[in-house]
């Protein structure tokens, strides 16, 4: 997203969470804080990582008091160590303390994507295999939790339901029946030209009919062993299509030997739906 702005998406999840932070109003600050104090504070990294996330935490700042004075130093995709000024607000104590919680769950959560994602990409860096990311994001957050992704240099698989068909084991209904198979996708060729068409394959006999299907962009390795996935990609050949993404089983000590098989992509959900929070807080001093 541009450096100036949000989209609208980000923006409703931002009123949301500070809908729910704020309620009535902050109780703390309005009795124990007083009303004409200024402050500045310094965001700052705990520890290293990679930053996602900051043009959100800003417009959160900006959002609970258009008056603050916000200025960004470092931006999403840089990595950082403890010391680092990522950003300085300056303004109304209350206003920065009632806004606090909610910009650091948003960077928090979005630079920890970012972090791990960047510790796959090193870990295959030695290959020409690219990490995936994949639809196990947290509801609402899927957009911010794909841009972490690519800032942790990683590459976005498919957004949603809509801009690519991925046929796995549970939409396979006809007993292997490759004839009918290629009529479905004769048919999504026809209808939507611009929506690419992945298959699933548990086994290489299911790669093997797989290759002799015309149309199809991409074939899902699903939980095979790095000999699987090399022999799958010899039965390939020369062919540049279609590419090959290996999933299942990837954690960062297994994710090398699957990238030295020759696979294109491998696809991590761990990236999303379990990556650990960076530590990320701001340092007060008050006017």
């Amino acid at each position: 997203m541009p450096a100036e702005t949000v989209s609208d998406n980000v923006e409703t999840l931002i009123n949301l969470a500070l809908a729910e932070d704020f309620g009535p109003g902050d109780v703390t600050s309005t009795y124990f804080v007083p009303e004409h104090l200024t402050a500045r504070a310094i965001l700052t990294p705990r520890k290293k990582g990679v930053l996602s996330g900051v043009n959100v935490a800003a417009e959160v700042f900006r959002k609970v008091d258009p008056s603050l004075k916000v200025e960004v130093y470092l931006h999403d995709g840089e990595a950082v160590a403890p010391g680092a000024v990522v950003m300085l607000i300056e303004g109304s104590a209350r206003s920065i303390l009632g806004a606090e919680r909610t910009a650091l769950n948003f960077i928090q959560r979005l630079s920890g994507v970012a972090t791990l994602t960047r510790k796959y990409v090193k870990a295959v860096s030695h290959t020409s295999a690219r990490i995936l990311d994949t639809r196990k994001t947290t509801p609402g957050y899927r957009l911010l939790e794909k841009a972490a992704v690519a800032h942790g240099g990683g590459t976005n698989h498919r957004m949603g339901l809509y801009d690519r068909a991925m046929v796995k084991d549970n939409h396979l209904m006809t007993d292997g029946n490759t004839e009918h198979l290629q009529q479905c996708i004769n048919r999504l060729r026809a209808e939507k030209p611009g929506v690419e068409i992945q298959l699933e394959a548990d086994t290489l006999e299911q790669v093997e009919a797989f290759l002799k299907l015309e149309g199809v962009d991409h074939i899902l390795l699903d939980n095979m062993t790095p000999e699987m996935l090399k022999q799958a990609v010899a039965m390939r050949g020369d062919r540049a299509t279609p590419l090959i993404e290996a999933s299942g089983g990837v954690n960062l000590d297994t994710v090398a030997a699957i990238a030295e098989s020759g696979v294109d992509f491998v696809s991590v959900g761990y990236v999303t739906h379990s990556a650990p929070s960076l530590d990320l807080g701001l340092d007060f001093s008050v006017e």
